[in-house]
């Protein structure tokens, strides 16, 4: 009997490098890839940021938890999008199909790379700003991670290789 708690998921904020890092580690581990972002944008047939603007925040995560709790992967790295932790259910699934890894990045480097935060589609709560996105986010990915990989100062392939590391 196939059991599914073989697959990595990482979450982490936006930019922090989840779907870089998710298909060169699928790559070397020889694993399925699945960018969650992507499959929220197929099955609603539009772009992440056109989903916020057309349904709010509030129907941006409900389209996230739904495309979240649609995939069945098997061997499988996910790359998931930044504000898949506002989901309980979706993160709580996350958990039971394995191993979840929390790509953290300080707050400075982070902001440097979020120079196009409306064009990606980032979920900030109305009048939310950045800093507290983080604070409130940071605690969530904390709550949910089975590993935390500070990458702050990593490149791409060392994050890769810290996360073998630890599995």
């Amino acid at each position: 009997m196939e059991t599914f708690d073989n697959n990595i998921t990482l979450i982490g904020m936006p930019a922090s490098g989840k779907s870089t890092v998710g298909v060169i580690l699928a790559k070397i581990l020889g694993r399925n890839f699945i960018d969650t972002d992507l499959v929220v944008q197929q099955r609603e047939s539009m772009l992440l940021c056109d989903i916020i603007k057309n349904r709010g925040v509030d129907g941006f995560l409900k389209a996230e938890e739904a495309a979240v709790l649609s995939i069945k992967p098997f061997n499988t790295v996910i790359a998931t999008g930044g504000s898949v932790v506002y989901s309980e259910a979706g993160m709580n699934y996350l958990k039971s199909i394995g191993k979840v890894v929390y790509l953290k990045v300080d707050k400075d480097a982070l902001f440097a790379r979020l120079h196009n935060i409306r064009q990606r589609g980032v979920v900030l709560q109305p009048g939310e700003t950045l800093d507290e996105m983080y604070v409130n986010r940071s605690m969530l990915y904390e709550k949910y991670a089975d590993y935390i990989i500070d990458e702050t100062c990593s490149s791409v392939e060392e994050t890769v290789d810290l996360i073998k590391k630890i599995l």
